[in-house]
């Protein structure tokens, strides 16, 4: 039997049962590590650990208080919480009591979040604070199965008897009491329940963001996160002697599939979700590997070169230069990697690129703890030029691919093999084909039940052998390695019947304006391709503080022909790489960034096109009024 067969067939039914053999295995090796803010107020946060033996208190505290609760197999228990160390425990300890976790952002509005917890009738709310508990009160009579609110940070919230007589509310602290008090009771109640799960009871209930109409809540059971953990420590990517830093939403499925690949391999995370945080964490976890959305890159890789820029016309040609020869190199070493199985690059440019690293590459590694060894990308498509940059810099951005009904991870590069502009190949067990149209089918132990009480909804994507319709359309090597090339839905066709792939427009622009903060290429049903671009805010307005505008405001800066000239300049400069068909003949720069709370992006950071042509929709006909081909 292959080591694949080994992992479909072998697997644990859950991944509580796989927390029970990493207890078993290394109950006093770190498994999390956790920020603690300063009593003061002030200056750094203290970052304290919990063992495997540590962490496993908590959640069977967790577990037991939710079973003193009432709670019973498959019900759901919500969690509406910011990316920390509870969330995880919280949820282990949902798992390990044979409910399903129900999981809600920490943005998400009252009148959403009520529709997530009433649609998937969650029993229990474990709410960050008092915000979180605000929504469920404000909701409180829609919500008829929501039996208790569990508050993690309290901060004066009524949840004590006298406040709440009917104990509705209680805090986290009070749940594990409970859970302890009903382990002194039935001291095994946690294990057996483990022991008992079924492979298919359900496990997560994770609602996506759609771009229009309400969020449907995907189905995966608890072999799905079994399946994941085994395959992603298969990939390799993973080491037991590894430092993760984890700040994804874990509301989201990219961040939860990492929960379940740490707990079979058995490394350090350390977990702070405060992205305002994180060029501050990254020098003190210094990680040796973590995952990002591109749109992280991005922002690291423009605040390079605004930084080179503002250090004067010398400065920002040496890392200009330096740029190209990441570039260079990382193409070589790969090319080179692919054909004779090393990444050897010509002397002369081996040369360039010691230089470079000298001048601009270390400092860039610094900055990321100066221990990483990968990082894995996902949720949206990273440009390649940006890739290929870091990597030519030591920083290997490991592309993966998979969606919210393929728990997350089902392609992902695998190590020093990896290929920018590519997701890599499947994980092991994932089956993948593309449809005449170019669609990506996938099918394996990764795949979803369906979508929660839509049958129809279910049947639209799911065939009844288990090919699941990806919505994507891409492409396979012969050796087996997936490049997306767009979403089906977003392709467009123009007026004059050519096919564009927006965001292979727009990540080729991200690449060469180190301003831009979002673009949408729009086309459909027109004669020529157009572009709404928003600017990154830090970046432009330290260009405005160089060139005569110090002082103004975001949307007078973004507004002055100087930007736009600016601007133009960018978009010559990518149209000279297109077919005139795909090229950006108008644009307009919006007067804000776009962002989650106008409902333009999702919480993962994706663009609404749909949101963002409606808000945006008279700036759009502005460029088409007296349409001629262009």
């Amino acid at each position: 039997m292959s080591d694949t067969q080994s992992l479909i067939e072998n697997r644990p039914p859950s991944v509580a049962a796989l927390f029970l053999e990493r207890i078993k295995a290394t109950p006093d090796d770190e498994a999390y590590r956790y920020p603690v803010p300063p009593a003061s107020g002030t200056g750094p946060d203290d970052w304290k650990s919990y063992t495997w033996a540590e962490a496993a208190d908590r959640v069977f505290a967790v577990a037991a208080g939710l079973m003193a609760l009432g709670v019973e197999p498959e019900q759901r228990v919500a969690i509406a919480s910011n990316t920390r160390v509870d969330w995880v425990l919280a949820d282990l300890g949902i798992l390990c009591a044979g409910a399903a976790t129900t999981t809600v952002y920490p943005g998400t509005n009252a009148e959403e979040t009520a529709f997530i917890l009433a649609d998937s009738e969650s029993r229990v709310l474990i709410a960050e604070d008092a915000v979180q508990l605000a929504k469920a009160r404000e909701k409180r009579s829609e919500l008829p199965h929501l039996a208790h609110v569990v508050v993690i940070d309290p901060a004066g919230e009524p949840v004590t008897a006298e406040e709440d007589p009917e104990g509705w509310a209680l805090t986290l602290d009070e749940l594990m009491e409970r859970g302890r008090a009903h382990l002194e009771k039935k001291p095994e109640a946690v294990r057996e329940t483990i022991e008992s799960l079924r492979s298919d009871q359900l496990a997560t209930l994770i609602y996506t963001s759609g771009t229009t109409g309400r969020p449907k809540g995907v189905r995966l059971p608890h072999d799905n996160w079994s399946y994941m953990a085994k395959a992603i420590a298969m990939t390799g990517l993973a080491r037991q002697e590894d430092v993760q830093y984890l700040w994804l939403p874990l509301a989201h499925v990219f961040g939860k599939v990492l929960t379940a690949g740490q707990i079979e391999v058995g490394h350090v995370t350390a977990i702070d979700g405060r992205i305002d945080k994180i060029i501050e964490n990254l020098p003190v976890v210094r990680p040796t590997y973590m995952a990002a959305v591109p749109r992280i890159f991005e922002k690291v890789y423009n605040g390079v070169a605004t930084k080179a820029k503002a250090g004067g016309g010398a400065k920002y040609k040496i890392f200009l230069w330096a740029a190209e020869v990441a570039r260079e190199y990382a193409k070589v070493t790969q090319d080179n990697f692919r054909r004779t199985g090393t990444a050897s690059a010509p002397a002369g440019l081996r040369m360039k690129h010691a230089l470079a690293d000298r001048l601009v590459y270390k400092k860039l590694r610094d900055a990321f703890g100066g221990r990483l060894r990968a990082c894995v990308s996902g949720s949206a498509a990273l440009a390649p030029d940006i890739g290929y940059f870091f990597a030519g810099a030591g920083i290997h951005i490991l592309e993966g691919y998979g969606l919210t009904e393929s728990s997350a991870a089902s392609f992902v590069n695998p190590g020093m093999s990896y290929r920018t502009g590519t997701v890599g190949k499947p994980l092991p067990g994932c089956e993948v084909r593309i449809a005449e149209d170019g669609e990506i089918l996938l099918r394996g132990p990764g795949i979803m039940q369906g979508y929660h009480g839509l049958p129809e909804k279910t049947a639209e994507v799911l065939e009844s052998d288990g090919w699941f319709h990806t919505g994507d359309i891409g492409e396979l090597s012969e050796d087996g390695y997936l490049r997306i090339t767009d979403r089906k839905k977003d392709m467009f066709k123009t007026s004059g019947g050519k096919y564009v792939a927006p965001t292979e427009v727009e990540g080729q622009f991200k690449a060469v304006c180190p301003y831009v903060s979002t673009i949408l290429v729009h086309g459909a049903d027109r004669n020529f391709c157009t572009a709404l671009i928003a600017l990154d805010e830090p970046s432009i307005l330290g260009w405005a503080a160089e060139n005569g505008q110090e002082g103004r405001g975001y949307a007078e800066v973004v507004a002055s022909p100087e930007v736009r000239e600016l601007i133009r300049g960018y978009v010559d400069q990518v149209n000279t790489g297109l077919q005139r068909w795909q090229t950006i003949k108008e644009f307009r720069i919006l007067p804000r960034d776009l962002d989650v709370e106008h409902g333009e992006l999702t919480p993962s950071l994706k663009l609404k096109r749909p949101v963002v042509e409606r808000e945006f929709g008279h700036l759009l006909e502005e460029m088409y009024q007296g349409t001629r081909e262009k």
